[in-house]
């Protein structure tokens, strides 16, 4: 079933198609499903499927649909197309798979669209550009819809942009421009209140995340002095004292249940847990960062974390200092990653 709601609502109820409206016109989301018309109430387990972009992952998807509990299953875009519907299906049995395109604040106010995700059993969050998740589903039913489903104990997952935003603290990428390159760690370590570093806190409130900023691509993009940076100002702006960061690699993916327990899947290079042990001793405008001592641990896929008491199980334990924009690792030969 595919449907464009850009319907008057009288041509919407002659077609049955549900698409409420708020105003003269229908607001302009799609929603596209497979599988049963109906929704099945199932009992879902909570969890978070934490995945750092890329290709797909099979084991985190099956996961995920094992937390769903047979139930049905949404794909959240802003843009983009159902192409995550006939993939899940073929992985899983559900009772549904849908895609749900919100792409703008009118959509994201249309009160179908929130019941839609109030009515899943588990919701994933796609890829693309996490500026169009914050500026058009913030403050919207949307986010309100979303959050309940968390405060419910429904599982959840996101890939690259999706996980970008499932922190406490995100990326929110709102200064960048369509053709910008990647936030490079070199303009972040140079000046931690570069015009880019734009980031955003609750935008998604899920008690197993809280205080922790979450991040994608990360050691294949070269995301670890930006991050850096990003914990730097959490604590230089007093957002917390004592932020901490799971950032997963492409390729890679951190299967989070409900006791906080986390396992590493995927070819990528696994998943990093950064916690810093003191505030920033320099984080000024135009400055260059000095940030001493932040905590890694790195765990590789198979590996596992406990992220209730941030400790983990056949990793390696490092620590990073900056030093006027330097990044310096107590790791042999000096890797960051």
């Amino acid at each position: 079933m595919r449907v464009h709601c850009r319907l008057t609502r009288l041509l919407a109820l002659l077609l049955g198609l549900g698409c409420a409206v708020t105003g003269s016109f229908a607001a302009s989301y799609q929603y596209i499903r497979v599988g049963q018309k109906a929704d099945l109430k199932t009992h879902p387990s909570p969890g978070i499927a934490m995945m750092g972009g890329g290709s797909d992952l099979d084991d985190a998807f099956r996961w995920l649909c094992e937390k769903a509990n047979a139930g049905d299953f949404l794909v959240l875009r802003a843009r983009g197309d159902d192409d995550y519907n006939p993939y899940i299906n073929g992985l899983c049995k559900l009772n549904s798979v849908a895609t749900l395109i919100i792409p703008d604040r009118e959509a994201a106010q249309d009160p179908a669209v929130a019941e839609i995700i109030r009515h899943a059993e588990v919701v994933f969050i796609a890829g693309g550009d996490q500026s169009r998740y914050v500026n058009f589903w913030r403050g919207t039913p949307v986010q309100a819809a979303i959050n309940a489903n968390l405060a419910a104990g429904k599982p959840i997952g996101g890939t690259s942009a999706g996980l970008a935003v499932l922190g406490e603290f995100a990326y929110g990428a709102l200064g960048d421009k369509p053709d910008d390159e990647d936030l490079a760690s070199a303009d972040v370590l140079g000046d931690p209140f570069f015009y880019r570093v734009t980031l955003v806190r609750d935008f998604l409130v899920n008690s197993r995340l809280r205080g922790i900023l979450t991040d994608s691509h990360f050691a294949q993009r070269d995301r670890m002095g930006r991050n850096l940076g990003f914990l730097a100002r959490i604590m230089q702006d007093a957002w917390s004292g004592t932020p901490r960061e799971i950032a997963i690699d492409e390729g890679s993916a951190l299967l989070v249940e409900a006791d906080g327990k986390a396992t590493v899947v995927g070819p990528g290079k696994g998943a990093y847990f950064l916690r810093p042990t003191g505030a920033p001793e320099i984080c000024q405008v135009k400055t260059p960062l000095t940030f001493r001592n932040i905590s890694v641990y790195h765990a590789p896929t198979g590996t596992y974390f406990d992220t209730f008491n941030w400790n983990g199980k056949d990793g390696v334990s490092y620590s990073l200092s900056v030093e006027k924009g330097l990044i310096r690792s107590t790791q042999a030969g000096g890797g960051i990653y």
